[in-house]
């Protein structure tokens, strides 16, 4: 392209875009770019500037392009992917001017990197956030009752309320007599009138069911007046016992 032509373009460049284009030499211009949108968020805001060499065969060759962050920064992946994306929209406008789909496909690649910049900040933060409320509500919640984990519990309540029941039935034994002691162990060990009374009960029941079956005939009347007896003679024991 003659000196002229550049010229030329170069002057509707600079209509277009008048505060961000720079020429540097007779064959060299550097146009600032940003998106169309910068974000809120400091950190991904990012300005480019897109530097342009123009050899003799422009345009029916590409020209030498080279990009860097005025603001921000970029990777050199990202500096790569751009330049390749500018290098394949190239290619297609050889043989006519083509600073300005250069520029206007760096604008819009540009969009898009700050677009995924900024979802995938915002990702980070929505998972941190879920995060803590899986804990919190892993922390309130406690763990889910099933039929096996409380059995496991009610041996380990039971347990722990015999091995209470013990320490204090020692410490109960400890502050008696010896002679103390030895009754409190008999009377443990026998039944008392009311569970006699209960038995007997329970037994005269039995007959009956048997005398139905033809087996035995029973009094029942009998067997409730000895036991109501065999409690009141323990119930006049334990009061004599405790006169003593």
């Amino acid at each position: 392209m003659s000196s002229s032509a550049l010229t030329e373009e170069y002057e509707v460049l600079e209509s277009i875009y008048p505060d961000e284009i720079e020429k540097t030499a007779d064959d060299e211009l550097e146009i600032r770019v940003d998106p169309e949108e910068q974000p809120t968020n400091e950190e991904d805001q990012i300005r480019l500037v897109l530097k342009v060499h123009c050899p003799p065969d422009y345009p029916d060759v590409l020209p030498d392009l080279t990009i860097a962050a005025s603001q921000g920064e970029i990777s050199s992946a990202e500096e790569a992917s751009l330049l390749s994306t500018l290098h394949d929209v190239g290619k297609e406008s050889i043989g006519m001017a083509m600073i300005f789909t250069l520029v206007s496909q760096l604008q819009e690649s540009l969009r898009s990197l700050v677009d995924a910049r900024v979802a995938r900040r915002k990702q980070i933060a929505e998972d941190a956030a879920r995060r803590e409320e899986e804990i919190e509500e892993a922390r309130t919640k406690g763990t889910p009752v099933t039929p096996s984990s409380f059995a496991a519990w009610k041996l380990r309540f039971n347990q722990e309320l015999s091995r209470k029941a013990a320490a204090e039935e020692d410490e109960r034994l400890k502050m008696m007599t010896p002679k103390e002691r030895d009754e409190y162990k008999k009377s443990k060990t026998k039944l008392s009138g009311r569970h006699l009374f209960e038995r007997d009960r329970n037994l005269a029941n039995d007959d009956v069911h048997d005398a139905e079956d033809g087996v035995v005939s029973v009094d029942i009347n009998q067997y409730d007046r000895r036991a109501a007896r065999e409690v009141e003679e323990e119930e006049d024991h334990v009061l004599f016992s405790d006169s003593d």
